[in-house]
């Protein structure tokens, strides 16, 4: 497009914080004499514009909060906009310019990008052990959080999780608790599992029966989720009914449990689970489905979190029916202390591992049968080796 940024049509590159500034397309930006910023500097510019920035943060759920609370806020004609971290079908995109004052920002913590953004709202989901080889000790990680919520006016908290609220201890704005524990202001009641629905449950305030939740999408973490968007909803001003619709309607996000195909029988599916915790909630939920077998086809992601969390994951990935594992996805490192997928596999009994997607979807067809749920999980590009399961399956 010629080498005059103007006449190229590129006034501006944004990049993510994963992406290293060796990357061919900043370099040759740079050439051109095109600007480049980071995405979190460029998100916190954006989320100065709106006078009820939502920001979800947390180890786990981001994502399904996020895209939850946009579908009921754009269900109810509340006009968002919003920035996810997955594709959400009901805005065919993974974000959308509204022109209300309402915006939702999945915030992420990765290398305190999340500090860059000027959240109004700010729902905290959990705090966990990831990205250590950032924060060195999780006193660094959840003194983060602290200064992300001192931004909020308010803060809509997982009481169930104790980093978070050891960690608002000395906030001083409006906090709204959520979660299983009665001693929450918002909690779950007469929960229960359904044919066709995964789950429903009723939510309470302070003791009293607000109305009851249906979710088309499973595992006790996703009621978590629902849960804070519901509470997210309501400090919003939505009607209950479009709170129930909107929750009621969703069917997950992007890369969250989805179904990608069912071939011969063999139901495919794709998530981001990457830490054990995600891949606990995800496995245990696939485990209680009803499937003849669960396969779990893992990508560990980076050196450090598979080093770090090595026997954590061990134990997770015994789960499932069966284990096959991909070499590990380095992505932003270097293998600098040589961690391999084959030290993972020596701790899991009857786990396998290959080189390549192709070996790993010749392994599946060959050895699933008609019943079995096959599901990727990491949250590199694993998701690649479900495609060609398809296509080799038809």
């Amino acid at each position: 497009r010629g080498e005059n940024p103007r006449a190229s049509g590129y006034r501006l590159v944004i990049y993510s914080a994963a992406i290293m500034r060796t990357n061919p397309e900043i370099v040759q930006a740079e050439k051109m004499g095109i600007p480049t910023m980071e995405r979190s500097y460029a998100l916190g510019a954006i989320s100065r514009k709106f006078d009820n920035c939502i920001g979800v943060c947390g180890t786990h759920g981001k994502t399904t909060v996020s895209s939850m609370l946009t579908q009921v806020l754009y269900c109810a004609d509340k006009d968002p906009s919003a920035v996810i971290g997955g594709y959400l079908p009901i805005i065919d995109g993974y974000g959308r310019s509204g022109n209300s004052d309402t915006f939702v920002c999945e915030s992420c913590e990765y290398v305190d990008t999340f500090l860059k953004l000027t959240p109004d709202v700010a729902v905290v989901l959990n705090i966990d052990n990831d990205h250590l080889e950032y924060f060195k000790t999780m006193e660094n990680m959840c003194l983060s959080y602290k200064k992300f919520t001192d931004m909020a006016h308010t803060v809509i908290a997982n009481g169930d999780d104790k980093l978070v609220m050891n960690t608002l201890n000395e906030y001083h704005g409006n906090i709204i608790t959520f979660g299983f524990d009665k001693n929450n202001d918002y909690y779950a009641e007469n929960i229960k599992m359904h044919t066709g629905v995964r789950a429903s449950f009723d939510l309470y305030n302070k003791g009293k029966y607000l109305f009851t939740i249906d979710l088309a999408i499973p595992g006790k973490h996703n009621m978590y989720n629902a849960l804070a968007c519901a509470v997210s909803a309501i400090n919003c001003g939505v009607e209950q009914d479009k709170i129930i619709e909107g929750i009621a309607g969703f069917k997950g996000a992007g890369r969250r449990f989805e179904v990608l195909g069912v071939k011969k029988g063999i139901t495919i599916a794709d998530d981001y689970a990457h830490h054990p915790a995600e891949l606990n909630a995800t496995l245990s939920a696939a485990m209680e489905m009803g499937y003849d077998n669960v396969w779990a086809v893992f990508q560990p992601f980076t050196y450090s979190r598979t080093k770090l969390l090595m026997d954590d994951f061990a134990k997770v990935l015994q789960i499932p029916d069966k284990v096959v594992m991909s070499e590990i996805m380095g992505s932003r490192e270097i293998n600098t202390d040589g961690v391999y997928t084959s030290q993972l596999a020596e701790k899991i009994p009857g786990s396998v591992w290959f080189d390549t997607f192709e070996e790993i979807a010749d392994y599946i067809v060959q050895n699933a049968k008609s019943g079995d749920l096959v599901i990727t999980l990491g949250c590199g590009d694993i998701y690649k080796a479900a495609k060609i399961m398809l296509e080799k399956l038809d």
